[in-house]
């Protein structure tokens, strides 16, 4: 039986292209483990999937002034030790690292080791934790064709990103009846990633009375970020974070208001719903998301609007504009490759490890 270790944590787009991958890694006969870290949301979404998890120290490398910054090297070389460790312990025949901090060490080690490594960056140019981590990678997946020219030569290859296959089986009628909807009408998915956006969250509450006048608004705030001022308004539900019932939601859903971290809007694009996008700003990001909703803007896939421009009035009109164009955004969707990411993938890792 082949061994193999998957990483990446941090935010839930860490680590449900890991979840993607699963089933059919199963299917394939092979043995799985997981290193992510103590306290990252990584930790309970693959407990759930019955996959051994291991965590390891880690820290962050930040780009701004923070006393952090003096303590988490020491985290992250002792991570560095520990994932050496159980490199010798599990002996894997390959490393998947789907990113994130917590990958890092892992990478580093598995390359001390001798283990073939590959690692995908869903963005469009690669974030600091996936530069540190390419020196050890054996093959480097990514999103666009535009991060080739970023990615060492003879190593990247265009993969796209693995979908989860349970979000194409959802149903409308089951999210109905879960958000205790009762009037058939346009429905509107709020997402605001797994920690949630404060601006969102607010934009959407200013305009909540006129929103419900046309939509059902399923709302997904983020951890500790509901508000119960807002729990018994009439066509309103919120929810910190959905795992179990999303494909339900997405089903459901004819316009998503979304981040634009680049495996949320894939899948979108993947199930082809329209969508406004608001990325995280220059000041709270390296910028990858905005480049990432500008790709989408421009293919007409989804309607960009800046973090710094998000009013109650402003994304309304967005959210009217592209459910009343819903038509043109899903047939330029339908004009979009759609690539088999998770057999492309999984066909690589049975190369390395074979």
């Amino acid at each position: 039986m082949k061994r193999i270790v998957l990483t990446g944590g941090g935010t839930a787009g860490h680590v449900t292209p890991n979840m993607a991958l699963i089933p059919v890694l199963k299917k394939k006969g092979y043995d799985i483990h997981y290193i992510g870290s103590h306290e990252g949301i990584e930790k309970k979404l693959i407990e759930e999937m019955d996959i051994p998890y291991h965590p390891i120290s880690t820290g962050k490398l930040r780009r701004y002034f923070s006393i952090d910054n003096f303590k988490d090297p020491f985290k992250v070389i002792k991570g560095l030790s520990e994932a050496k460790a159980l490199m010798k312990e599990l002996k894997p025949d390959v490393v998947f690292s789907k990113g994130g901090f917590v990958a890092v060490p892992v990478c580093l080690a598995a390359k001390s080791k001798k283990v073939p490594c590959i690692i995908h960056e869903s963005d469009m140019t690669p974030g600091l934790a996936n530069k540190i981590a390419l020196s050890s990678a054996s093959k480097v997946c990514c999103n666009f064709p535009e991060t080739l020219d970023k990615l060492p030569k003879g190593k990247a290859v265009v993969t796209g990103t693995p979908i989860r296959k349970e979000l194409f089986e959802g149903d409308a009628s089951a999210a109905m009846s879960f958000c205790g909807f009762t009037e058939v009408r346009p429905t509107l998915l709020i997402i605001g990633g797994s920690t949630g956006s404060v601006k969102v969250n607010e934009s959407i509450w200013s305009c909540l009375d006129e929103i419900t006048k046309k939509y059902n608004v399923i709302h997904l705030c983020g951890k500790d970020k509901t508000n119960p001022k807002y729990d018994n308004v009439p066509n309103y539900v919120q929810y910190e974070y959905i795992k179990q019932e999303l494909a339900n939601l997405l089903a459901l859903a004819d316009v998503v208001v979304s981040r634009a971290g680049a495996n949320a809007i894939c899948e979108l694009l993947a199930l082809r719903k329209p969508s406004v996008l608001i990325p995280l700003s220059l000041a709270a990001s390296r910028g990858d998301q905005i480049l990432n909703a500008q790709s989408f803007d421009k293919s007409g896939y989804a309607k960009l609007l800046m973090e710094e421009d998000v009013t109650d009035t402003s994304l309304l009109n967005a959210i009217n504009e592209v459910y009343d164009n819903r038509d043109n955004y899903i047939k330029a969707m339908e004009l979009s490759t759609k690539t088999d990411s998770v057999t492309l993938i999984t066909d690589m890792i049975d190369e390395l490890a074979g």
